[in-house]
């Protein structure tokens, strides 16, 4: 099932209270693409809920100091990202194969008190990321191709270098953001920076620290 697609303008042409889904290290992006596996049944029903309405789920991640409700439920970060259901199917044991289309970054204003099995948020959409990203233009691509080249090779990884060449910047650093292979905290780090310049510095730093780690790493198992 695909669906249409729909031009978000400004902050009020967006709901004011979304379902969530805490997803750990989990990072979606305005503009960018995230398959989803859903198959627990209050999911199954946020998703149906959603497809009747205007297509709308938040992508959060659980609090990163892993405090619990008094439900058992973890607690959620402040910021989130907003996608829009833009092909759904059916599988023959119960799941839904969806695909998210990142829309714009939102601040939880609070948490509803729901009768739903799914939790709800009345959020705050980041309205600037509706808009083209000014900054797009200041990110150093050089620096950034280069330390994604490096990760890559440290990890005998490959990547689709003319497609990667071919995209802009803006498309460029929320895909390598999104399929970098960082964990939570991170993650929320690159969600939550500032323009698509600090993303791109914050990417870089994060690819770089890990290419030491490794080389550290390396070098003390050597000295063994």
């Amino acid at each position: 099932m695909q669906a249409g697609n729909v031009n978000y303008r400004r902050a009020t042409d967006l709901p004011s209270t979304i379902p969530v889904f805490p997803l750990a290290a989990a990072l979606l992006l305005p503009g960018g693409r995230m398959p989803l596996n859903i198959f627990e049944p209050r999911y199954l029903l946020m998703i149906d809920e959603a497809m009747a309405g205007p297509r709308l789920v938040g992508m959060i991640q659980p609090g990163l100091d892993g405090a619990l409700r008094e439900d058992g439920e973890p607690e959620i970060c402040n910021v989130g990202c907003m996608g829009r259901i833009t092909s759904l199917a059916e599988t023959g044991d119960g799941r839904y194969l969806i695909s998210l289309q990142g829309v714009c970054r939102f601040r939880v204003a609070r948490e509803l008190a729901v009768k739903s099995p799914f939790r709800q948020c009345r959020v705050m959409p980041f309205a600037a990321d509706l808009k083209e990203d000014p900054t797009g233009d200041e990110v150093d691509r050089p620096a950034l191709l280069r330390a994604f080249r490096s990760y890559l090779e440290a990890n005998d990884l490959e990547a689709d270098w003319e497609s990667v060449s071919r995209a802009e910047n803006a498309m460029l650093v929320n895909a390598l953001s999104m399929m970098a292979p960082y964990g939570a905290a991170e993650k929320q780090a690159l969600l939550e920076a500032a323009d698509l310049k600090t993303r791109a510095e914050t990417l870089i730093a994060l690819t770089e620290m890990a290419l030491a780690r490794d080389n550290n790493e390396e070098f003390g198992s050597s000295l063994q």
